[in-house]
């Protein structure tokens, strides 16, 4: 899941793929802004057939949470 997540934010988002761990912060190592994670948030709608609350959206701080909740809900 981890390797799917990073392929996201480097082809949709052009982050750098040495700069994704999952221990990288979205805002402040990815530089990530509010639109891009909305962005990113569809993205992984779509690719994983799930729905992401304004709640869950809150815990994502680094790749690790993506990547957690990710597994935890993808069918």
């Amino acid at each position: 899941m981890f390797e799917k997540v990073k392929a996201l934010l480097v082809e949709e988002l052009q982050v750098k793929a040495d700069d994704v761990t999952l221990d990288a912060e979205l805002v402040s190592d990815l530089g990530i802004n509010s639109l891009e994670l909305a962005d990113l948030v569809l993205q992984c709608e779509e690719k994983f057939d799930v729905e992401i609350s304004d709640d869950d959206i809150r815990s994502f701080v680094t790749v690790g949470n993506v990547v957690d909740f990710l597994e935890r809900v993808a069918k």
